[in-house]
């Protein structure tokens, strides 16, 4: 039969254990919820108390920028989520999400008569949405040999969306195989960018070229379809502007040499310098006239 020394002993070493497990205590069926854009979420918030007494129950969000915002506070909800969403005993229930929705939500207890009166839990809120019309930036012509960078991006979708690109409606392969027939096997696709880079592009290359945009929710969109039309290079054609310009070059040094001969320059100087002359010896003769009237 144990002694009462004992019994005591194992209550208050029992006492001690249980002690951490008083108080409010806050749990969550779900802490990291996923709903696509304009569905139905549950934030679940439930909470067990170590006495009977009123609760203060606080809801906020956390912002990207480190802000707190109040989203349930003394009884109200938010004035940005009424009409949408509502109280179920401590869970928020949204009617409606938004992408503005997403972000991360404390529920807050506190139980000032309990041993540990004030517990929080933090609950993930992730709206998907669906990708957005993307926007393709090809050029519309290149030279064969050149680097050619074709873009496509869109901001709307989350999560963030992969790309795809097609030539003439047939869909571009990531990894495309060496020496394809038809197909230039120089080009790269980065599915997380969005771009098609084409390291030298080849005639073959021109065609008809859209990109397609999908994160695995709602539908697939593309951009509208842009041509890019590869020409290779007019080497004839550079060499003869190359020759018509050395050829006129030539017969204008040959009509000034020539002009130079039959002395059209210097008989301009000629009769620049004997137009000077007479100016001169005019000037003498009415100094002259002058002078002899004065005497």
């Amino acid at each position: 039969m144990r002694s009462p020394a004992c019994a005591i002993f194992l209550g208050y070493f029992a006492a001690l254990c249980c002690k951490g497990t008083f108080g409010v205590h806050v749990s969550s069926d779900n802490s990291n919820v996923q709903v696509q854009e304009f569905g139905e979420a549950i934030l679940s918030c439930k909470y067990k108390l170590e006495k009977d007494q009123p609760v203060r129950l606080e809801w906020k969000k956390v912002v990207p920028n480190g802000d707190i915002s109040f989203i349930y506070y003394n009884n109200t909800l938010a004035a940005g989520l009424r009409g949408r969403a509502e109280m179920i005993e401590s869970s928020i229930w949204f009617k409606n999400t938004t992408r503005a929705d997403s972000g991360k939500y404390r529920c807050e207890v506190t139980a000032p008569k309990d041993s540990k009166s004030f517990q929080e839990i933090v609950i993930d809120l992730k709206v998907l949405v669906a990708p957005g019309v993307p926007v393709c930036d090809v050029p519309p012509s290149a030279m064969s040999g050149t680097a050619v960078e074709l873009k496509c991006r869109e901001s709307e979708g989350f999560p963030a969306s992969e790309y795809r690109w097609y030539k003439n409606g047939i869909l571009l392969a990531v990894n495309p195989a060496p020496n394809a027939r038809l197909t230039n096997s120089s080009y790269t696709v980065n599915s997380a960018s969005g771009t098609l880079q084409f390291n030298t592009v080849a005639k073959l290359d021109t065609g008809e070229y859209y990109c397609e945009a999908s994160n695995g929710i709602g539908k697939s969109q593309k951009c509208a379809v842009r041509r890019l039309q590869v020409d290779d290079l007019n080497v004839a054609g550079i060499i003869a502007g190359v020759v018509v310009v050395a050829l006129v070059m030539l017969f204008c040094g040959l009509g000034v040499f020539y002009a130079q001969r039959k002395g059209y320059f210097s008989k301009g100087n000629t009769s620049g310098k004997e137009g000077s002359q007479k100016t001169a010896s005019q000037k003498e003769n009415e100094f002259k006239h002058t002078k002899s009237f004065v005497i």
